[in-house]
């Protein structure tokens, strides 16, 4: 099954032949990512894996490479891309929110987005 085959891919085998593909050096990727090129070092040794705003940025300067493959890779679901009306409708509804209301609901907004890693 595909899916199940590009799961099993790790991040730096993808970031490999994503460079092979593209004839890209660590420092094009840093670039990409407006980060150093011993960040991309660590990645292609497996020794850290991106933030999600990271990944973000490799998948629109190169195309070929989408968001879901690369968090895939990393161990985590893909975010979904987040639209100016989604933007403005949840500050509109955070904007009414009591100070309390507002820590809580970052607090659970953060336990969501942490649960999209899959455990090791």
């Amino acid at each position: 099954m595909e899916n199940e085959e590009q799961s099993a891919e790790t991040f730096a085998e993808v970031l490999a032949e994503l460079m092979a593909e593209y004839n890209a050096s660590g420092s094009d990727i840093a670039r990409a990512i407006d980060g150093s090129p011993s960040t991309v070092s660590t990645w292609l040794h497996g020794k850290r894996t991106p933030r999600n705003d990271a990944i973000r940025k490799i998948a629109d300067r190169y195309p070929k490479y989408s968001v879901k493959r690369l968090t895939d890779a990393v161990g985590r679901k893909a975010p979904a891309p987040l639209t100016p009306d989604r933007r403005e409708r949840v500050l509109d509804i955070f904007d009414q929110l009591t100070e309390e209301q507002q820590e809580m609901m970052l607090i659970t907004g953060k336990a969501l987005a942490d649960s999209n890693r899959e455990q090791s």
